[in-house]
């Protein structure tokens, strides 16, 4: 129970940096109401609370509310796949998932997406969750970061994965410690998620060490339409990943507290169509974290073949050889704190030194906006474009960049090289092939 404490004392102090903006985009249907209202309370003693929960879902479903009150704190111990329609949840209290590894590995519900586990998925249309400011998931997070210290292994459970969902609005509510991803939509349309907080902190990792890959903090895959505002994260990896087949992402006033930044991608590591259209980024601080931020905005793609893989994400086996296309993105308003570079485009992913340039997917319409602050570059780089031969990037645009390429240099703009684009293709960013 002291962890317990200590974290909702964090919560609370990040969740007061979160500064409300303006609001765009698309406006989920509301559900509608039968007047059923089911409240659950929590067994206690680590009693497993999973089954009561779906029992409070299964009845009301179809126009009901279920209330998790303030307080209460529910051991989630077995996974759950609710399928749920005009649904309004009151979720004040807090889901705690087990600390039972073993369990997790092994009955987690399978993603085939780079090798990964969920153990919380919701189903279903017009679901309406408000967690009031006090209400979330807390995923036990150190319990694996202490297991497995930086070597992510395979089982690790998604807390929070939103499959086959339409018309959703979640509102005030956190992820602490989770596992893997914190809030993960896999098929999603018309979706809207404000004042969210998702922190993934290792207690007992040594400074300048990650024991938290892979707890990215905001990840869509298959969506349309899906609004981000006030979002909080602190973690090891990607504060917010745009993945295949995303469109239609609006994202405002956002926090990356340490990771890797805000990526769209990866992108073409499966022989398929992994196409984002049409995200804006905007309003976004970067702030470097126990020395491992990575990005301040990036495009990251995979190699145009089937290259061998040795990492568990790939399940062994040869990934890369995607295509599509990657067009009409805005990032705008950054301001930066030591990451290691401040905007990036790399086409190279899974590549093992003989693909370079080799990229099926086509990057334009591209615009890194207004970027201030300062990297932490070993060689005065603030920014990179490493594109294809197969389809050379054009229309990357560089404007209103003032980065220095440290925390005491001198400001130098968009400096960086350029590989693979297309004849006056990049614009703003001045180096070697720019």
């Amino acid at each position: 129970m002291k962890l317990q404490k200590s974290a909702f004392a964090l919560l609370a102090a990040l969740a007061s940096l979160v500064v409300a903006t303006g609001t765009r985009g698309p406006a989920p249907k509301s559900p509608s109401r039968s007047g059923k209202v089911c409240t659950v309370h929590a067994h206690g003693n680590h009693t497993d609370d999973t089954p009561q929960i779906l029992a409070a879902f299964k009845k009301c479903n179809h126009g009901g509310v279920v209330v998790f009150p303030k307080g209460q704190n529910y051991w989630i111990a077995t996974k759950l796949n609710p399928v749920i329609y005009d649904v309004t949840i009151v979720w004040k209290g807090v889901w705690t998932m087990s600390d039972d590894l073993a369990y997790w590995r092994n009955n987690s519900y399978p993603i085939a997406f780079q090798n990964h586990h969920a153990g919380f998925v919701i189903t279903g249309e017009r679901i309406h969750i408000d967690g009031y400011g006090t209400g979330g998931i807390f995923g036990n997070g150190n319990v694996w970061y202490d297991a497995e210290q930086k070597v992510t292994q395979p089982g690790r459970p998604m807390p929070f994965v939103f499959w086959n969902v339409s018309e959703v609005t979640v509102e005030h509510f956190f992820v602490k410690d989770p596992p893997l991803w914190s809030l993960n939509i896999m098929n999603g349309t018309n979706m809207v998620f404000n004042d969210i907080l998702c922190n993934a902190t290792a207690l007992n990792a040594p400074y300048g060490t990650n024991w938290v890959q892979n707890t990215d903090g905001f990840d869509t895959m298959d969506a349309k339409n899906i609004k981000l505002t006030n979002l909080y994260y602190q973690g090891g990896d990607d504060c917010i990943a745009v993945k295949p087949r995303s469109y239609d992402i609006y994202v405002q006033n956002v926090t990356c507290h340490g990771g890797n930044g805000i990526a769209i991608g990866s992108l073409g590591q499966y022989l398929e169509d992994s196409s984002v259209v049409g995200v804006t980024v905007k309003d976004a601080k970067i702030l470097t974290y126990n020395k491992d931020m990575e990005d301040g905005a990036y495009i990251k793609t995979w190699v145009g073949a089937l290259v061998p893989q040795s990492s568990y994400e790939s399940a062994g086996l040869p990934r890369g050889d995607g295509w599509g296309v990657v067009k009409d993105i805005l990032f705008e308003n950054f301001y930066l704190q030591g990451p290691a570079i401040g905007a990036a485009i790399t086409q190279d992913s899974g590549n093992n030194g003989s693909y370079s340039g080799t990229s099926k997917m086509t990057i334009s319409n591209v615009t890194f906006r207004n970027f201030t602050g300062y990297v932490a570059s070993s060689t005065n780089r603030t920014a990179s474009v490493s594109c294809s031969t197969v389809h050379p990037c054009s229309n990357i645009k560089f404007e209103d960049i003032h980065l220095a390429p440290s925390i005491n240099g001198t400001e130098t703009g968009a400096v960086g090289t350029c590989k693979y684009i297309a004849p006056g293709g990049v614009t703003g960013l001045t180096g070697s092939g720019c």
